[in-house]
């Protein structure tokens, strides 16, 4: 299939790291920002929303030194053996992966600020997150033209994503805690906005790197995306059906109202782990048809 790199044993496992890394910078940009929104929240709720940015950004981290290694090894031509080369590194340390995980360990890094008190803990983390998005725009197909069409789009996309991706977890606990339906409500009130933003970004996105909507149906990059399009819908779904009818079935105080909306939120999860594997699977496997 055309614009298909070949496929072996190194490139599985960057396509598996990529996607650790994608959930983890999203569940860390996206705690950060949950905590900064819904302060308001019950006790449980926050803390749960802190232990997963923080294992999240420090799981970043240690995927961001993998990820370093299995470029290496790709590059080298010598397998594993091609991972801790002195020169393969510096190469890779020199290439976009080194200025985007400079911004990305930096955006981690500022993350974990989400353990301090006051407003520092809830500005460094924010300013973190920017920067764990403006790291995906050092690397990648964004690096093409028009270049700051194609950055912008893609952190605002991340953005978006982060505050869903990263408020599934504490939106969880909250469906079982004292005041969880106003929060569920408040979270759907801003997560129209914000899906919307998530929608229009993406698809200018694939517009740039498409070309046309003939490239999509006749290059590896166009069914990678497709697919990928196709469980975005199924998630999309699920929101609807939370904001609609759960979360109002919960605020009206359903014995069955919490068990439904956590089980939908469980599926949320599974279908956001199918779209990171179909992005990275696409960023690292494939090449877009405006660049073939």
């Amino acid at each position: 299939m055309e614009g298909l790199a070949p496929l072996d044993a190194l490139t599985v496992l960057a396509v598996a790291a990529k996607a650790a890394g994608y959930a983890a910078a999203l569940l860390a940009a996206g705690g950060a920002i949950f905590l900064a929104l819904f302060r308001e929240a019950d006790a449980l709720v926050l803390r749960l929303a802190r232990r997963v940015a923080v294992a999240a950004a420090l799981a970043g981290l240690a995927v961001l030194a993998l990820r370093f290694g299995i470029r290496a090894a790709r590059i080298s031509g010598l397998g594993l053996d091609g991972a801790t080369d002195p020169v393969m590194l510096g190469f890779v340390w020199q290439s976009p992966l080194g200025a985007a995980a400079v911004w990305r360990a930096s955006g981690e890094i500022a993350i974990l600020a989400v353990l301090l008190p006051g407003l520092v803990g809830r500005i460094v983390p924010l300013l973190g997150a920017l920067a764990v998005a403006v790291s995906y725009a050092q690397v990648g197909h964004t690096l093409g033209e028009p270049r700051w069409a194609l950055a912008t789009l893609l952190v605002l996309h991340l953005l978006a994503a982060s505050y869903w991706v990263g408020a599934l977890a504490p939106l969880r606990r909250a469906a079982l805690a004292p005041g969880g339906a106003a929060l569920l409500h408040r979270f759907g009130i801003l997560a129209a906005g914000l899906v919307a933003l998530l929608v229009v970004a993406g698809t200018g996105l694939a517009w740039l790197l498409s070309g046309s909507p003939l490239a999509l149906v006749g290059t590896a990059y166009g069914w990678g995306l497709l697919a990928k399009v196709a469980v975005v819908a199924g998630l999309l779904g699920l929101a609807a059906l939370n904001k609609l009818r759960l979360v109002p079935a919960l605020q009206q105080g359903r014995p069955s109202a919490a068990r439904a909306l956590r089980r939908s939120i469980a599926w949320e999860g599974a279908a956001v782990t199918l779209i990171l594997v179909a992005t990275a699977a696409i960023t690292t496997a494939t090449v877009p048809p405006a660049n073939l």
